[in-house]
């Protein structure tokens, strides 16, 4: 379903014209806010904060945040946009916005975003898969993604003491890193997040759209130097070639103390220090170097958007909510208290103390995220892009693999089931 960007922004000029009265369906005095967030997305003190001033600085509004699981929230969230549950302003995964907004059932923000939130300075990783053919559904929250986590011990005795911000420089180090027993990199074969920001580097995609019909595209020459790439650096290491980074976990292996680098979130090093104590204070972080040292390396963009139903019948007070939650005093405090990523560019300042989360967050400036098809998720759920990546790695014709990678992804994303 396609949103007419110019048909949605001049309801919503209209809409704002009542902003100052009340608009209709609301009722004077005060109203009940239903706010549904994701368990451990933030901390019960970070929502106690959160609530007690929003009340104290909104004495129209009572907030009720209620704490849902990932496990079957989709459905969940379905209900409401059909009218059968009620929630006032919605948390959602970024890549999940689209699936939700072809429903019709979501709010527009397009012109909050712009006159209010100051959205160009939105990370692109949460807010692109937030709108739809330029309308705005989804609202940046917070973000993370991978990095480099390091053993410094082991860069030391290599001779390493400049952390590589080219690619090459990365192939380089990782190359004396890897000398007999220890491995340069640990990178499973099938780790298709890291594959898809070299690809996305590359100038590549996932898969594209053209005349409103998605494709496959790993088979293109920029997605091909991608993989090109993965594979060299694959090479430096004894990552399984037809497993995941969870089989076994990457955290795991690194925490034995032989393997020099893996790519990871940051929050993975309180894991690896828990398996080997005598690791705490030798991990250090930096950015997934890009092709050149101007920038780092585009990332996957992991995180969460926040969405407004049309069934709402409290859209002013849900835009309140959703202002606060994404404003600069809340997004310092969640950035702070759960090592993320704020939801701008102009707030990476605000973690430059945590060296891990200062990592991710400069990282996060080249972020991106998966194809914005509503059924890029049975794309997931069948992952050709995995047996691809093996096939490609152990030795098949790299063309050949992606051309059978990419059927799979086109009849999948033009399937009407």
């Amino acid at each position: 379903m396609r949103f007419p960007l110019a048909a949605c922004t001049a309801v919503l000029a209209a809409t704002a014209l009542t902003a100052c009265g009340v608009l209709p369906g609301e009722g004077a005095g005060r109203q009940q806010v239903t706010v549904w967030l994701m368990k451990g997305s933030a901390s019960e003190d970070f929502l106690k904060r959160f609530t007690t001033a929003f009340e104290a600085e909104h004495e129209d509004i009572d907030l009720e945040i209620e704490i849902q699981e990932w496990t079957g929230i989709g459905e969940k969230v379905h209900k409401v946009l059909r009218g059968e549950d009620t929630a006032d302003v919605i948390e959602v995964g970024n890549t999940q916005v689209a699936q939700y907004a072809q429903t019709d059932g979501l709010t527009e923000l397009t012109l909050e975003g712009l006159r209010d939130w100051g959205s160009k300075d939105w990370l692109k990783g949460l807010a692109e898969p937030g709108s739809i053919d330029g309308a705005q559904f989804g609202v940046p929250w917070y973000a993370a993604n991978r990095v480099v986590l390091y053993n410094k011990d082991l860069f030391a005795a290599a001779g390493i003491t400049k952390e590589p911000t080219t690619r090459r420089d990365w192939i380089r180090a990782t190359e004396r890193l890897d000398q007999g027993d220890r491995q340069g990199i640990y990178l499973a074969g099938q780790n298709w997040y890291v594959l898809a920001g070299f690809i996305w580097d590359e100038g590549g995609e996932l898969a594209v759209e053209g005349d409103g019909q998605w494709n496959g595209a790993l088979g293109t020459p920029e997605a091909q130097r991608g993989m090109a790439f993965y594979k060299e650096l694959q090479a430096l290491g004894d990552g399984p070639e037809d497993a995941d980074e969870e089989t076994p976990p990457q955290a795991e292996v690194f925490a034995r103390g032989k393997v020099a680098q893996i790519i990871a979130p940051p929050g993975s090093a309180a894991l690896i220090e828990e398996l080997n104590p005598a690791l705490r204070g030798k991990l250090g972080y930096f950015p997934i170097p890009g092709k050149t040292a101007a920038k780092p390396g585009a990332v996957f963009t992991g995180g969460s958007d926040l969405i407004i139903p049309k069934s709402t019948e409290r859209r002013r007070a849900a835009v309140e909510v959703v202002s606060a939650l994404i404003g600069e005093k809340w997004q310092t405090d969640l950035a702070r208290t759960m090592s993320y990523v704020p939801n701008k560019t102009t707030l990476a300042h605000v973690i430059d103390d945590n060296e891990g989360t200062s990592a991710m967050a400069r990282g996060a400036a080249q972020g991106r995220a998966t194809p914005t098809s509503p059924r890029w998720a049975d794309v997931e759920a069948k992952n050709p892009i995995k047996p691809y990546m093996t096939a490609v790695l152990t030795g098949e014709d790299p063309r050949r693999a992606a051309a059978a990678a990419d059927a799979t992804i086109t009849r999948v994303l033009s399937s009407d089931r």
